[in-house]
Parts: C-alpha cells; sequence; structure tokens
C-alpha cells in the first residue's frame, strides 16, 4: 500500500499521474481477480439443495412453467434467477421440495453462477464507491478487502437467494450516487447524464427484488436533497438553474424507477398466466385470469339461490376460504366440536350449501327461490354435513369473539345454525350476486358476526385461519363474497365480466404482499434472530448439513472491528466537530483528506442506520441474513476510518517514525483481514467430519462463543 506523498514539482505531476493511474488500475483488477476467484470457488458444491434455494429455485421453476403464485417480495429477483436457468438449460422440473434434495440430472449450475456473479461484483463495486467518495486508494482497497473477505457475505452470494442480486442493486445504487456527485462539475454532460440514469435504473431494481430497497431509496434522497441544497446555494447560478437540476433528478429518481417498477410486475403478471397454488391469496376476480383456475372462463350462475353449492371467499386482503374439515377443537377450547376455519388454497372442504333455515330443501323442488338480502339460512358443509354454528363460548385465539363450529348431524342442528346474509349498500329484496356482492353473516341469536381475525392456529388445525363471530357488528373483516356457485337451475353468465385490468391486479398484488409480509410468523424449528443479535455476530444460519455443512456466519474480526469502528467513527465525528467550532484547524493537505474521510463515513453511517434500524420496529418475523445491507456500510465506514488513522500516523510523527509504523500498521491490518478470512473459509466452503463442539474437530478451536452451532 502506497503511503501518501508530499507535493511533487511541476514536471514531476505529469508522470507521478500516470503511473498513479497505472497502479489503480492493477489494484482494482486484483479485487476484481480475487473476488471472482473466492466467489466462484467450489459455487456448484454442494450439490443439493441448500437452505432458501427451496424457495426460489421453486419459484424460478414456476416462472419457467408460467405458473402462478405468491409471495412476499416484489418479482424483479426471481425473475432473473429463472431467466438466468432457462438461459442455461434448467427445464423448470425439478420440484425443490426441501434442503439437502440431491441436484440429479438437474441444470442448476447457471442459476447459482448468475448470483455468484452478481455477489462477486460487490467488492469491487465498494472499491469504486470509496474511492469516488475519497480519492483514497488505500481506504477503498481496504473497504473492499472488508466486504471481500467477509465468509458470511460470500456464502450469501454463492447460492440460489434473492440476496446476491439484492445487494448487488444496493451497492450499484451507491455507486451510482457518488458518480453523480463526481460530475458536479460537468451537469447535463453526457456522462452526468448517464450515471444519473443508472442510479434511477439501480434504485428501481433494488425496491423490485426486495421492499427492504427503499431503504436505499431514502438515502439517494438525502444526498440528492443535500446536492440541491448546496446548488441553491450557488449564488452565481440563478434559481431556475435549481429547478433545471431538480427535474433532472424527479426525471431519472422518481418517474424511471416507477415506470421499470411498474414494468416489472407487468412482465409478471403477463408471464404468470396459468393457476397455482398462490391463487386463493387474491380475489375471485384477480383468480378469473388465471388458466386452469375453476373461475377461468368459467360460466356461473350470476344470481345465488338456496340449494347453491357455493364457496365462501373473504373479502378482506389476502383472505381465506370458508372451510371445515372432520377434526374436532381439541379439549380445553370452547366446545368440542368440528373445527372452522379459513384456508387460502381451493378444497373440496370449502363448500357449503345454502338451506332454508325452517324447511328441509326438496331436491325435486322444481321452484327457484333466490337469496336476498336480510334472508335467514343455514350453512351445510358439504363433506361433514354439519352445519355452520355458533354459540357463546369464546373463540380459541379471539377471545371477546364467539367460537364458529360445525354442528349437527346430516344437516340437522339447531337454532344455533341460523344467519341472516346482508348485502353491504344492499336493500330489502336485493339478489345476492356472485363475486360482486359483499355480503355480511349475522348470527340470528347471538347477533355476532361471522368473521376471520387473520390470526393462525396451532398445528391441531393445521395452522389454518381462526374464524369466529365478533359481537362487534362493525369488523372490517368480516365481509364475503360468494366464488365458487353450482346450481343447475338457473342461467349461467361469463366470468369474463368481473374481469380486473392491469392497474387493479397491481394494486391488489401489492396489498396481498404487504399483508403477507406482515403477518410472517416463524415455522416450527426455524432459527430466527432478533437485531440486537446481528452486528455482534451472536449465531448463525446453517444452509446445509451433514454430511456436508455450509455454515451462514460472518468473519468475526471484520464483524467485530466493524462495530468498534461505529462507534470510534461516532466519537471521532463529534470530536472533530467540537474542534472544529472551536476555531482548531489542521494544516493542509491533512485537514483536507480529514474532511473528505470523515463526511464519507458520515453519508455511510447514514446508510448503515436507514439499513438496520427500521428492523427494530418491524413486528414480522426477522433473520439473520436482513443485516447484510447494513454490514456493507459498515464495512466501507471501517476501510475509510482505517485509513485515516493510519495516515494521521504519517503527519501527527516524524518521518523516521511515522513511515515505519505506517508500512507496520498497515501490513498488520492486511494480515489480519487474510488470515481470518483463510481460518472462517470452511463456513462457506464446506466442512465435514465432526462439529466443532467435537475437540477432534478441526473447527474445535474457532468456535468463540458458545451460540455458534457449526
Amino acid at each position: 500500500m502506497n503511503k501518501p506523498t508530499k507535493e511533487k514539482s511541476n514536471s514531476e505531476q505529469p508522470k507521478a499521474k500516470s503511473r498513479m493511474h497505472e497502479h489503480w488500475w492493477k489494484v482494482f483488477l486484483g479485487i476484481v481477480v480475487l473476488s471472482a476467484w473466492t466467489r466462484f470457488y467450489k459455487v456448484t458444491e454442494p450439490d443439493h439443495v441448500c437452505w432458501d434455494e427451496t424457495h426460489f429455485g421453486k419459484m424460478a421453476s414456476w416462472y419457467i412453467n408460467r405458473t402462478f403464485f405468491f409471495d412476499v417480495h416484489p418479482p424483479l429477483g426471481k425473475m432473473l434467477i429463472a431467466l438466468s436457468g432457462y438461459t442455461s438449460g434448467y427445464d423448470g422440473s425439478f420440484p425443490f421440495e426441501k434442503p439437502g434434495d440431491k441436484y440429479e440430472n438437474v441444470n442448476y449450475v447457471g442459476m447459482r453462477l448468475f448470483c455468484t456473479l452478481l455477489g462477486a461484483c460487490i467488492p469491487p463495486m465498494a472499491f469504486l464507491t470509496v474511492w469516488e467518495m475519497t480519492y483514497s486508494l488505500q481506504a477503498a482497497v481496504l473497504s473492499s478487502l472488508f466486504i471481500l473477505c467477509d465468509v458470511g457475505i460470500l456464502t450469501l452470494t454463492q447460492y440460489i437467494l434473492l440476496d446476491p442480486i439484492l445487494l448487488f442493486f444496493v451497492m450499484g445504487t451507491n455507486l451510482g450516487v457518488v458518480k453523480v456527485h463526481a460530475c458536479r462539475n460537468e451537469p447535463f454532460s453526457g456522462k452526468w447524464w448517464i450515471w444519473l440514469v443508472i442510479t434511477g435504473v439501480m434504485l428501481s431494481c433494488a425496491v423490485s427484488v426486495k421492499f427492504v430497497g427503499l431503504f436505499v431509496v431514502l438515502l439517494a434522497g438525502f444526498r440528492t436533497l443535500e446536492e440541491l441544497w448546496d446548488i441553491l446555494g450557488d449564488l452565481s447560478k440563478p434559481v431556475i438553474y435549481t429547478v433545471y437540476h431538480f427535474a433532472a433528478r424527479a426525471l431519472c429518481l422518481i418517474v424511471l424507477p416507477a415506470i421499470l417498477y411498474t414494468a416489472f410486475f407487468y412482465i409478471h403478471l403477463k408471464v404468470l398466466s396459468k393457476s397455482g397454488n398462490g391463487d386463493g391469496f387474491y380475489s375471485s376476480a384477480f383468480q378469473s385470469q388465471l388458466e386452469g383456475n375453476s373461475l377461468h372462463n368459467a360460466s356461473l350462475p350470476k344470481d345465488v339461490a338456496y340449494g347453491a353449492i357455493v364457496t365462501l371467499k373473504n373479502h378482506r386482503t389476502g383472505g381465506g376460504y370458508l372451510h371445515s374439515h372432520w377434526h374436532l377443537y381439541p379439549e380445553g377450547v370452547g366446545a368440542r366440536q368440528q373445527q372452522i376455519t379459513t384456508y387460502t388454497h381451493k378444497d373440496e372442504n370449502n363448500k357449503f350449501l345454502i338451506k332454508y333455515y325452517d324447511k328441509e330443501m326438496d331436491v325435486n323442488d322444481t321452484e327457484v327461490t333466490l337469496l336476498r338480502h336480510g334472508a335467514l339460512v343455514r350453512l351445510e358443509h358439504v363433506t361433514t354435513h354439519r352445519n355452520l354454528h355458533s354459540h357463546r363460548e369464546p373463540a380459541p385465539i379471539s377471545k371477546k369473539h364467539y367460537q364458529v363450529t360445525g354442528y349437527g348431524e346430516n344437516g340437522i342442528g339447531d337454532a344455533n345454525d341460523v344467519w341472516k346474509v346482508q348485502i353491504i349498500g344492499g336493500q330489502e329484496g336485493d339478489v345476492v350476486h356472485t363475486v360482486t356482492s359483499k355480503l355480511k353473516f349475522i348470527h340470528a341469536l347471538q347477533h355476532c358476526i361471522l368473521t376471520t381475525s387473520n390470526k393462525q392456529l396451532p398445528k391441531w388445525a393445521y395452522e389454518q385461519q381462526e374464524v369466529s363471530c365478533n359481537p362487534n357488528l362493525r369488523d372490517k373483516n368480516a365481509i364475503w363474497n360468494v366464488e365458487d356457485n353450482v346450481f343447475d337451475k338457473l342461467p349461467i353468465v361469463s366470468f369474463d365480466v368481473y374481469a380486473p385490468g392491469f392497474i387493479e391486479r397491481f394494486i391488489e398484488s401489492h396489498a396481498v404482499m404487504f399483508q403477507g409480509n406482515a403477518g410472517l410468523k416463524p415455522k416450527e424449528g426455524e432459527v430466527t434472530s432478533r437485531p440486537w443479535q446481528w452486528p455482534i455476530n451472536f449465531r448463525g444460519q446453517f444452509f446445509s448439513g451433514n454430511p456436508f455443512r455450509i455454515y451462514l456466519l460472518g468473519n468475526p474480526v471484520i464483524w467485530w472491528a466493524n462495530l468498534i469502528l461505529l462507534l470510534v467513527f461516532i466519537v471521532t465525528f463529534l470530536f472533530t466537530a467540537v474542534r472544529e467550532q472551536r476555531g482548531y484547524m489542521d494544516p493542509e493537505p491533512f485537514n483536507d483528506l480529514k474532511r473528505r474521510l470523515i463526511h464519507s463515513c458520515g453519508w455511510l453511517f447514514v446508510g448503515w442506520v436507514l439499513h438496520y434500524l427500521p428492523f427494530w420496529a418491524m413486528g414480522r418475523v426477522l433473520y439473520f441474513h436482513h443485516y447484510f445491507p447494513a454490514l456493507l456500510y459498515s464495512s466501507m465506514i471501517s476501510g475509510i476510518l482505517v485509513t485515516f488513522f493510519l495516515e494521521s500516523i504519517i503527519h501527527i510523527l516524524p518521518e523516521k517514525y511515522g513511515n515505519p509504523l505506517f508500512h507496520s500498521m498497515n501490513g498488520i491490518v492486511l494480515s489480519a483481514i487474510a488470515y481470518s478470512f483463510y481460518l472462517f473459509a470452511p463456513l462457506a466452503y464446506g466442512m465435514e467430519g465432526p462439529s466443532a463442539g467435537d475437540p477432534q474437530s478441526v473447527m474445535h478451536g474457532l468456535k468463540w462463543l458458545d451460540s455458534w452451532e457449526f
């Protein structure tokens, strides 16, 4: 690493710049080669499904087969994985059922190589980002090495996952922002426009992979506001000049990303044209656009009548179907009668028969009686022949609600099986229509309303959602619609009349995703974590179990150094600010170097805060890998701060002491980074033999925390 040099004479400057340029390229190419080598090494191993490859590989298969599915993330990352698989020869036939399944005769390598390629771009992009922020080659090298030598980032970017794609676009956004700033003296030039457009594209792609990409959007927005504020403060330019800058940024950083984001969803909805197992999360009208769905090109009676066999779908976003099965509520959970739930998948157990409340159905009766607003009905579960029933027993989870059960034998129950049907906005005599009528079912005796709480029941109810009867008749989740309507005695109409347009489907897709994200709960046996555990590298995550183990864990030397240096930055920033406020100034060029490095760290610290602190407020289930976007920022801060302190040695100590100490400290830092990578690389590349808890294990001495499970 070159140490800072004193000012050269005018005749020496061109040669020095040429040598510096050549040296810069050699260093940068070295980072590129190291990044590629560490990432692509053993990329095909293990040759079985690892961790969340079971999800995103399966989704790639669904894209290739054009099968619709539900996921809580936007579509771009999964579409790119599917595209890489399709172009590399994967046919979408592998089921990706569970981690550990062997990739036998499956062309999975193309998808892994694509994700790994994006992951291999991250350290060089960090190098370029820090260089543009600091113009310090040492800071750029150290920052990129902090990222390159972290075995956690290495592990996370070698598999068929969304994370390498997200991290690539987050880092691409950072690079674009600093490149635009670097062109500030050439506004509206071709290079300036190109980088502004690239920044907008990267912003859009980050959000289109995961919604946490919004954090980097906020960071880019703050940087843009700072630049506009500085431009406004330039009194040599008219105010209209600031307006031009604002318009250019609004076009490239707001309008362009919005268009691209919408276009990605348009492609997503066009490609996934066939019915799949995620249909039930969406409205009946949405489902009518999916080939193979029972509602696609369907012809059903428009009106609903007594004697019809129907399915009732909860009208809440992502709402399921009213459902029952033979199983009873367990002992101690209300009355031990048949369970009633909602279920988001189409099933024979979702079907109910609409009956008169006061007489039996006569199958030979040719007269048709339409179901109208205000009518009383019984709803008989077709499979079990028990009636929808409620009574003054508390519901399983929502204790202020009443329990809803299936009751009776062969359709014969009691007075607690009677429900009053109301059409929202309806009047006396209005007929209930398939799909379009929004319905409430009010219990005739208990005066409560049939609802779903959106709360997941335990394993005894197969983790389906609770159905209850709420005494509060204004419950917003107590709205239903008839979806399937089987009744031979009424004329049928085409379901095309209910077909929504792209905008309606676009809006509904987001409502379902937001609700799905908010409702994510941990599965049994799943390793989750809390935000306080992430910066300290408290616990990792198994990607692959025995006999070939892959364990996601950060390089502890780098992670703990990052944490210490974050605290050091806060102290340094405050100390420097107070010192300057009191009028103490360092000699140039050290003062310029200090300002540049501290200012750069300031923005990276804002990036770390934006990508980390919001998780403290989230109620959804969280995992260790959620910290890795924030880790990129803390690693770049570490590289810059270490450079600041090392270069301070040159300016503080006499040359005969400063130079040897500078080189010695450089060697120690680089050796610590490289050696720690060597020690912990088996976590990423694979471990065999006994686990680290066994004294015979080669990893035994590296189990520095009891919470590490490798």
